[in-house]
């Protein structure tokens, strides 16, 4: 569902950011924001490590912190979703990016191909949280950079910015939302992370 709550509605970006809104000679598509990703690294004994639930309960109980916020693999199914999906196979995800909670910007290059198991997902965001940027094997791109805040800035001037959230007072169907919209590219903000409910 669409959010159009006050905290969640769609509104312009900040002037002078990159790129533009689809023209005649430019295709409409799609850039994500996920938004608070839990991708925090900590010293685990002498190991550095991707915080989670699973693995990591005793220590961040011991840390002061809920093992149940630590959810980093919500955020790599996210990433494997977006990066599987037909809107990128069809070359129309324009940009992608994720927020963690820990106020780290990251960068991810549409054609990276994500770890599809845990294990390694979780090595590659300890070795991009260190070393602040991953390149590909066969070339000098960075598939995975982390960039300066604030996100805005590297999104089109005067674009649409759609937030997806569960417990909206005020949504809409998506579908029926994006045949009132014009041929524009759509920022897509998400929040990868467990939704926790009071006992």
């Amino acid at each position: 569902m669409a959010a159009e709550g006050p905290s969640m509605a769609a509104e312009p970006a900040a002037e002078g950011a990159a790129g533009g809104t689809a023209t005649g000679t430019e295709e409409a598509g799609v850039i994500f924001v996920l938004e608070k990703a839990s991708l925090e690294v900590a010293k685990v004994g002498k190991t550095y490590v991707l915080l989670n639930c699973d693995d990591h309960a005793n220590f961040l109980r011991k840390h002061g912190k809920d093992p149940a916020l630590f959810r980093p693999d919500i955020c790599h199914q996210a990433l494997l979703a977006i990066l599987d999906s037909p809107v990128n196979k069809a070359g129309r995800l324009k940009a992608l990016y994720v927020a963690t909670n820990r106020n780290t910007l990251i960068q991810v290059n549409p054609h990276i191909r994500i770890p599809r198991t845990f294990r390694r997902f979780c090595g590659l965001m300890v070795q991009l949280l260190q070393k602040l940027s991953i390149r590909a094997t066969n070339g000098p791109d960075k598939l995975l950079k982390v960039i300066k805040h604030p996100v805005t800035k590297y999104l089109p001037p005067g674009c649409r910015r759609i937030g997806l959230e569960y417990s909206a007072q005020k949504v809409v169907h998506l579908r029926q939302f994006l045949k009132t919209t014009k041929l524009e590219t759509l920022v897509f903000v998400v929040g990868p992370w467990p939704v926790v409910t009071s006992q």
